[in-house]
């Protein structure tokens, strides 16, 4: 099937964007015709991931010439100035910034009577404080452009219901989605439409330990009524679905479950 090339010619900056959810939307938006900056930490651990995703954007792009580019930087979404920094380097590069991706996150479980205070600031610091500070360097060059733009954040299935091991994890995807809702409201005078993409359980390098394990993986796909947890690639379409005006433009301040049917099974 011939690629439609719904985002020709648009700019995009993604957050968090060498691996798992981030990694699979900027290569898919790359596909659809798009610019896109990503950020990364710049972590040794992350230096494959960095370039095997630009040597997958380089290989889209030989193949396709239709296709996007991608650019990269480094840089801690818990300082303010990451943010605006990778929305500088966008609008530098491509001219301008009609898409911005906030995926940026960390999950990791710890029980709730044990759970050490650093742990909750730190979650908190890079899921809720990195979400407010990229979202309004985003917001801020998309208004002072003054024809509109698409800013989409990566809740999750956790903003709705409740995990025992999550209760430093739950209140940060809740307030991400809160967020979206909010600035959908501060922004719409502007033309800005803010979303929230919630998956539910995703393979990613969060979640390899648990769904390594088959008891618990199989445990998972039996509450799930597709029958499968959710790639990365799932991910991807309704990431394009909510970045392109003409498929989602009077969609705004909603919320977008990818979870396979999991949150509205209650058997």
């Amino acid at each position: 099937m011939p690629p439609h090339y719904l985002l020709t010619s648009k700019i995009a900056a993604i957050t968090g964007g060498t691996t798992g959810i981030g990694r699979a939307i900027a290569l898919e938006y790359i596909r659809q015709g798009a610019n896109v900056a990503i950020n990364h930490l710049n972590l040794p651990s992350d230096a494959h991931h960095k370039a095997s995703l630009l040597a997958e954007a380089t290989d889209i792009k030989k193949k396709d010439d239709k296709a996007g580019r991608l650019v990269e930087v480094e840089g801690d979404v818990t300082k303010p100035e990451t943010g605006k920094n990778l929305v500088e380097r966008a609008v530098k590069e491509f001219g301008r910034l009609d898409i911005f991706v906030n995926n940026a996150g960390v999950c990791q479980f710890a029980e709730f009577l044990d759970l050490d205070h650093d742990l909750f600031s730190s979650t908190v610091r890079i899921n809720l404080d990195g979400a407010f500070y990229s979202c309004q360097a985003a917001a801020r060059q998309m208004a002072a452009q003054g024809d509109g733009g698409s800013i989409i954040a990566v809740s999750s299935i956790s903003a709705l219901v409740g995990g025992g091991m999550q209760t430093h994890y739950t209140p940060t995807k809740a307030g991400v989605l809160s967020l979206m809702q909010s600035m959908a409201v501060a922004l719409g005078k502007y033309k800005i439409r803010c979303n929230a993409l919630l998956p539910g359980t995703i393979k990613t390098q969060l979640n390899d330990e648990d769904l390594n394990d088959d008891k618990k993986r199989e445990y998972m796909e039996s509450r799930i009524p597709l029958g499968r947890t959710g790639e990365p690639s799932d991910m991807a379409g309704p990431a394009v679905f909510l970045a392109c005006q003409e498929l989602s433009g009077y969609v705004n301040g909603a919320q977008l479950l990818v979870d396979g049917g999991l949150f509205v099974n209650l058997q």
